[in-house]
């Protein structure tokens, strides 16, 4: 949520938020609520406290009539008042967690997607000599994806991945394990972005594939529940990506100052019901119901986390132009970045066999608008404590860097040629 006081205070700032993120709250009920809570809360106090006085008097000796009849009214009248309060705050509450992180002022204004600014290209679009083809054939005729057969079991939108196929996951996978946690790679891309945090290498984490509805909705990210799965009978959701189970994981807790910041690799299959998104991709793994995902998470100081998402979207850059692979980044607009963001970019890479750019990375800068409900907070040197910023990035989403590499590494007979990066990893390979 965003803080109280943006809304008491400055509350034009939230109706710029809504019209530039094209979303629809009614923000003078939101505010006539939060004032009549307060009333209400003013109201109920000097109510209880002169309750409180009456209870003293009356055990002083025997009440008088008076004090019997005024003890009788004033409870009455705070059961009402606590009645109407409760409803008060589950409306304004309801309402409240609605409005929108505030966008930085460097966000870009837009108002549909299609106003997302590229801010840069990176590498050489590869040409070939022959009939490029795109993953799905190239994973069909070397038996590494049946879909087929995943179908019979599951259903659309699954897939059997097979072969060399895993093997060069695993192997990525095992690459950015070691690069996100490599001081030295840290240092040099915070070194050549001029930014002012620490190199902490990052902790790779196995998280629960699964979160209870409370921790969900916290993070900002149980909506639109269409797109979530829920566990039959149980509080449990399976998760959409490994930083819904990052992020929230620290819930309720209080750092020290000097532990900061803490940065985390979460490996983790999640899953989505891609709402909305019938007939698209249908033919490969790019949006699929179940994937793999390396997602990047930290939790920082409120004056370094800006520099913490500029340092998530450079090493989203560096491990792409370390596997060779072309790509553009987005600055994404207001409409675009979501509700709990302040500011969001993402990476398309170039798929030869779609002749275009496509998403594979998505960089979140979040301030203060998740650790709010999920109280994490961090205690200063000077002993004041206050609400942590929280910051998540694809590290790589397995499913579709494999597609860019198969397609962009692609040979005449279907073979693929392995990223230099990777080759250590499959036991010096070059092709697969």
């Amino acid at each position: 949520m965003i803080d109280i006081k943006i809304l008491r205070n400055n509350p034009e700032i939230v109706a710029k938020a809504l019209h530039d993120k094209v979303m629809n709250v009614d923000l003078d009920r939101v505010i006539f609520l939060d004032k009549e809570r307060v009333r209400l809360g003013k109201s109920l106090d000097m109510l209880r406290a002169r309750r409180n006085e009456l209870s003293s008097q009356m055990g002083k000796g025997k009440p008088e009539p008076t004090m019997l009849e005024e003890a009788k009214s004033l409870k009455e009248k705070i059961q009402a008042e606590e009645k109407i309060l409760a409803e008060i705050e589950e409306e304004f509450f309801t309402l409240y967690k609605k409005i929108p992180n505030i966008p930085t002022d460097d966000t870009p204004v837009g108002l549909t997607e299609d106003e997302n600014q590229v801010v840069k290209q990176w590498g050489k679009i590869p040409e070939f000599d022959f009939e490029i083809k795109n993953h799905a054939e190239i994973g069909k005729m070397r038996d590494w994806i049946d879909k087929e057969r995943a179908a019979n079991i599951a259903g659309a939108r699954f897939a059997y991945l097979k072969g060399e196929l895993v093997r060069l996951q695993m192997a990525l996978v095992q690459w950015v394990m070691d690069t996100l946690g490599d001081e030295e790679v840290l240092k040099k891309v915070i070194s050549e972005n001029n930014l002012d945090i620490l190199p902490t290498p990052f902790t790779p984490v196995l998280p629960p594939l699964m979160i209870k509805t409370e921790p969900y909705d916290a993070m900002d990210r149980l909506e639109p529940r269409e797109d979530r799965y829920k566990i039959e009978g149980e509080d449990l959701w399976l998760q959409g990506s490994a930083e819904h189970v990052l992020g929230s994981m620290h819930a309720g807790e209080i750092f020290d100052e000097k532990v900061m910041p803490i940065r985390y690799l979460g490996y983790a299959t999640s899953f989505r019901g891609e709402a909305g998104t019938y007939g698209k991709d249908m033919e490969g793994i790019i949006r699929m119901h179940q994937f793999d995902k390396l997602e990047m998470e930290s939790f920082s100081l409120a004056e370094k986390s800006h520099d913490e998402h500029l340092l998530f979207s450079a090493l989203q850059e560096y491990m792409m132009q370390q596997l060779e692979i072309p790509y553009q980044k987005l600055q994404k607009c207001t409409f675009d970045i979501g509700k709990p963001n302040a500011k969001g970019s993402d990476i398309e890479a170039w798929l030869p066999g779609q002749n275009k750019y496509r998403e594979t990375h998505t960089a979140d800068y979040m301030t203060d608008y998740q650790s709010r409900r999920l109280q994490t907070r961090v205690r200063r040197n000077d002993g004041s404590i206050e609400l942590v910023h929280t910051n998540d990035a694809t590290a790589f989403a397995c499913g579709r860097i494999l597609v860019a590499i198969m397609e962009n590494y692609q040979n005449a007979d279907a073979t693929i040629r392995v990223p230099k990066v990777l080759q250590k990893y499959l036991g010096g390979k070059e092709v697969l």
